[in-house]
């Protein structure tokens, strides 16, 4: 029979929480498995009858005997015919055994590799999947017209059937390739074919392959300085050293490109919009970093997040479809134009990079959902997604109108509206002396949720503040939002 602690240790394990979804015979398994591995059971020690212990924990025998039959199956114990069961000698090799346990969690430490390292010390990219006013980036997903949706993935899984239920293309679906084709090239002057169209399930996702299959370890890539986090945290932890640029009202200093003492394999863009400041980058510009690129046979990576969104005059065509060498790598998405749990985004690729980028795809997630894919190529060619967004653009412009009013109204005091021409976030520079940490951490127990600038920054040349997004936030919820962050402002201050 066990010994009084060894009972109560089963007992314990049984009883806790943590394990309250396994079934009791499981438990029961589990339990005695582990004083196995810890060397409390020796090799050859009896475990008592399967009568015996099943009236000590108070179940019944079934149960127990499923217990032992599953600690045999795995090699834990012997059953003797005649004699019981006993600790199998197979348990020996264990390392625990023979050792103490330590009371509560052991945590060793581990050796990552430099890029774990890396992607470990840059945090991530966060999302904000409860968002409260002012998470940037956000789209108003209360607007979505769910029952359209609803349809066409019905009509979807009448036409296709189980075939949809299949891996679809690494490439992405034919329907959906040729959709975003359409409209990458009617919306935003691209050239592109659906065969030059790759999907994938994130801007993020592109990001990365760019940074693992155009550039190596230690190539220079320059970016934006102010620039996206996500996209400097993946080039971190690909190994780039990222050279920032500075910019000014009309985007990227692109002469700077060129009077670099050492060239670059890449030049990372937000051109539409910049990210955070929202500056759109000027034609002379755009013309000038594909001539940078042609004459050093470096890589544009430009990433068109948020081009559907633009309130001052037609949004100046991407950079792709102006690009005649074939230089430039265009990322979109529609995380941020439709919901986020789409989780489908797009690159419209150089012909010649079609190719490794789908393999390379395929180490990733090997391939984005059927379904979604093609109920959004319907959604798309049903003219459904141009409408959206057409209503949308009108929403989001008068959302920007009252933050600006509301900020200058509110908070006039304390920041500085930057108001952007497009996009889904509004930057704001402090004028006083109050710590920005400070500020978004007071901001967040009172249930704001705010980017702060200067951690998108690479110079220390640059003025403190936050990104305000306003698409997901009705103007009452922002009123009630900025007259909060005016309260934690003042209080602040005080301090």
């Amino acid at each position: 029979m066990f010994k009084h602690a060894q009972l109560e240790s089963v007992k314990a394990w049984i009883g806790d929480p943590a394990h309250g979804a396994l079934p009791l015979h499981a438990r029961i398994q589990r339990a005695l498995r582990q004083l196995i591995l810890d060397g409390a059971l020796d090799v050859g020690k009896p475990l008592p009858a399967s009568r015996a212990l099943a009236r000590s924990l108070g179940v019944s025998r079934d149960t127990v005997e499923s217990a032992y039959s599953q600690l045999h199956a795995e090699g834990f114990i012997e059953r003797r015919v005649g004699s019981g069961s006993f600790v199998s000698e197979r348990a020996q090799a264990s390392s625990r055994r023979g050792t103490a346990r330590r009371p509560g969690p052991q945590r060793e430490s581990v050796r990552l590799s430099q890029r774990g390292a890396a992607i470990l010390q840059g945090g991530g990219v966060r999302d904000f999947v409860a968002p409260r006013p002012f998470a940037p980036g956000v789209p108003e997903t209360r607007s979505f017209p769910l029952r359209t949706w609803e349809r066409l993935e019905r009509q979807v899984l009448k036409d296709y059937g189980t075939q949809a239920l299949r891996h679809s293309p690494p490439q992405g679906v034919e329907p959906l390739r040729r959709a975003i084709a359409d409209y990458v090239n009617l919306e935003r002057g691209a050239r592109a074919t659906p065969e030059r169209v790759l999907v994938l399930t994130s801007s993020q996702q592109a990001l990365a392959l760019c940074a693992t299959v155009l550039l190596d370890a230690g190539d220079r890539i320059f970016i934006e300085d102010p620039v996206y986090h996500g996209a400097r945290k993946a080039f971190d932890a690909a190994g780039l050293a990222c050279v920032p640029v500075p910019l000014d009202d009309q985007g990227m200093q692109v002469a700077r490109l060129h009077d670099a003492a050492s060239p670059a394999r890449a030049v990372f863009l937000t051109p539409s919009h910049q990210f955070p400041t929202g500056a759109t980058l000027a034609l002379d510009r755009r013309l000038a970093v594909i001539e940078w690129a042609r004459q050093n046979q470096a890589w544009i990576i430009e990433d068109d997040y948020d081009s559907e969104f633009h309130y001052a005059g037609k949004p100046t065509a991407c950079v792709q479809g102006l690009d005649p060498y074939d230089r430039t790598i265009y990322i979109g998405t529609f995380t941020k134009s439709l919901f986020p749990g789409l989780r489908i985004g797009y690159v419209v690729l150089p012909p010649q990079l079609v190719a490794p980028m789908t393999v390379a795809r395929t180490l990733l997630d090997g391939h984005s959902a059927s379904i979604p894919q093609l109920t959004l190529a319907r959604f798309i060619e049903g003219g459904h997604f141009g409408a959206y967004v057409r209503a949308m653009r009108g929403v989001y412009a008068d959302r920007l109108d009252v933050l600006a009013g509301l900020v200058r109204a509110h908070l006039a005091d304390f920041v500085e509206p930057r108001v952007p021409a497009g996009g889904m976030q509004m930057p704001c520079v402090l004028t006083r002396d109050i710590s920005e940490r400070a500020v978004i951490d007071a901001a967040a127990r009172a249930g704001i949720d705010l980017l702060g600038l200067t951690a998108l920054h690479a110079s220390t040349r640059h003025r403190a503040g936050f990104l305000m997004g306003f698409a997901a936030y009705t103007p009452a919820e922002q009123e009630t939002a900025v007259e909060r962050l005016a309260r934690v402002l003042r209080e602040l201050e005080r301090w």
